[in-house]
């Protein structure tokens, strides 16, 4: 079967596979009355007004792009899609100013998600994940990151790879996933920091990498919880197995998480909302995506957000993302990220849209397979009832998908 959208009023196409940064980003590649055609998985050809003819034949489902907005498939490179129960009764402390280092220290937050995603049996962490992951379809995304990180033991964490690994094999959206074993120190460890970074070292992380189970390491680098010399430990025994490196950096108070992740040369930091000058340029200068979370800063009542427009316009290569969790993120929507990142940063449509595609796709090292819309790469589109893509992010709240095509089929249609 082939796949000829057609007539398409904004074909926003984030053509050129690299980093953008700077003006790039302010070029997302848009073609009017432009049409795409898919054959098999593939994207076959990218074009303007009436050569999609060339292609049809009696196999070829057509749809009309008249009145719509057609990008690539998003990307969300920060998720924590995979957790037992819900934080819904740590909002009223939020409300009275409660802050987030503090509910973690009263046994909320962090800690009380693990227990009970301790408690989760897996199909229950499937079923819930799984629901998560439909959603997150519905809203036009694609491909995700899903981080480990609320097991905090040998058990848990690898139950939840696991369930990564059965999502990808069985769903339409693609799972990466990352180990987050040092997301906080677990209540057993409370006095025992060392044992429990000696025992991520010697017993979970070269099962994980020796298994397959993740692509990426990923660490907490905050005040409270784990230091930047304690992080730079973790993640380079990470490194020496074979994974690639992503920092939790500076998301409360700047301890530096910034510039480690430069001087390691990660594939991404993320959060950044504390993010020092000198880290700025430490991201910019080592090609670190910066993968922003608006929502968050949003729902943690932190009155500032990353400096996107700043860093943009210092070279950093910025992708955005839910950070998809149970107690400050609780979202599947990709399109609730492009308000946050428009009103709380300052990011122009064009913007917004590379950094949810093709810097994005970095951001997870897969840019040569996803991210934008061009002939060989995989046929992950989205078709918006939107007349533009300045219309896509001006009419805010409401879930404008009307079309997805995943690995060239039609996943999401009406």
């Amino acid at each position: 079967m082939k796949i000829i959208i057609k007539n398409i009023d904004c074909l926003v196409t984030c053509a050129g596979s690299h980093k953008k940064t700077k003006e790039d980003m302010k070029d997302a590649k848009i073609i009017e009355n432009g049409f795409v055609v898919v054959e098999e998985d593939k994207i076959k050809a990218v074009g303007r007004g009436e050569d999609y003819k060339n292609y049809l034949d009696s196999f070829t489902e057509v749809i009309d792009g008249k009145g719509k907005t057609v990008t690539p498939g998003l990307i969300d490179p920060h998720t924590h899609l995979v957790y037992g129960g819900s934080r819904e009764k740590e909002l009223s402390l939020k409300l009275q100013n409660v802050g987030y280092i503090e509910i973690l220290k009263r046994g909320g937050g962090i800690l009380s998600t693990v227990r009970e995603t301790r408690k989760a049996s897996f199909e229950e962490l499937y079923k819930s994940a799984k629901a998560r992951l439909d959603l997150m379809l519905l809203h036009g995304t694609t491909s995700v990151e899903s981080k480990s990180g609320y097991g905090l033991d040998f058990d848990t964490e690898i139950k939840m790879l696991e369930v990564n690994k059965k999502l990808n094999e069985d769903h339409a959206v693609d799972v990466y996933s990352t180990y987050l074993g040092a997301h906080a120190v677990p209540k057993e460890y409370e006095n025992k920091r060392e044992e429990y970074i000696d025992f991520m070292i010697n017993k979970v992380i070269p099962y994980v990498a020796q298994n397959n189970l993740a692509e990426f390491i990923d660490c907490f680098c905050e005040k409270g919880v784990y230091t930047t010399k304690e992080a730079e430990k973790i993640l380079n025994f990470g490194r020496e197995k074979g994974l690639g490196i992503k920092i939790h950096a500076d998301e409360v108070e700047s301890i530096a998480a910034a510039e480690l992740a430069g001087k390691l040369k990660a594939t991404s930091a993320e959060h950044l909302v504390a993010a020092s000058e000198d880290g700025i340029k430490a991201l910019a200068s080592n090609e670190v995506v910066a993968v922003l979370l608006p929502c968050t800063s949003f729902y943690l009542r932190l009155n500032k957000f990353a400096k996107g427009r700043d860093m943009i316009d210092k070279g950093v290569t910025v992708a955005l993302a839910t950070d998809c969790n149970p107690g400050t993120s609780p979202t599947e929507s990709m399109q609730e990220v492009m308000t946050f990142a428009c009103f709380g940063m300052g990011m122009l449509p064009e913007e917004i849209i590379n950094a949810m595609t093709i810097n994005a796709a970095f951001a997870i090292n897969k840019e040569k397979k996803i991210g934008s819309i061009e002939v060989g790469k995989k046929a992950d589109i989205c078709v918006f009832n939107s007349k533009n893509l300045d219309y896509l992010i001006y009419h805010f709240g409401v879930n404008a998908i009307d079309i997805v095509v995943k690995d060239g089929k039609i996943v999401v249609r009406k």
